[in-house]
């Protein structure tokens, strides 16, 4: 089944569907936890019901590949996570630095 020409292929870490910035892996978890291609298209009114039953069928089709694809994707966004708080934005920094002062005044609790 030929389907890619739906999708932009950006790089191994990036499939969108072509037309929109929403990747793949959207509409795939949002399949996974049960919501079927209207309640998907509700969610994600951009997205045509063509679009959302090309990505699932894709999915379907290609399941390990895409299983790799999206815990590639997951082991990066923490890889990253945890890259930005060892080394957090100065703006972050700023933020933290108030939060602290704020809670050593006990005017701040989590």
């Amino acid at each position: 089944m030929e389907l890619e020409h739906m999708f932009e292929f950006i790089n191994p870490t990036a499939i969108r569907i072509k037309g929109t910035r929403v990747g793949i892996e959207i509409v795939i978890e949002q399949f996974l936890n049960g919501a079927d291609p209207r309640e998907i298209q509700r969610l994600y009114p951009n997205l045509t019901l063509e679009q959302i039953y090309a990505t699932i069928t894709y999915y379907l089709f290609n399941k390990k590949k895409i299983d790799v694809y999206i815990a590639e994707g997951i082991k990066q966004a923490e890889a990253a996570y945890e890259e930005q708080l060892k080394n957090p934005p100065p703006g972050v920094k700023r933020l933290m630095k108030i939060k602290a002062e704020l809670e050593a005044q006990g005017y701040y609790s989590e």
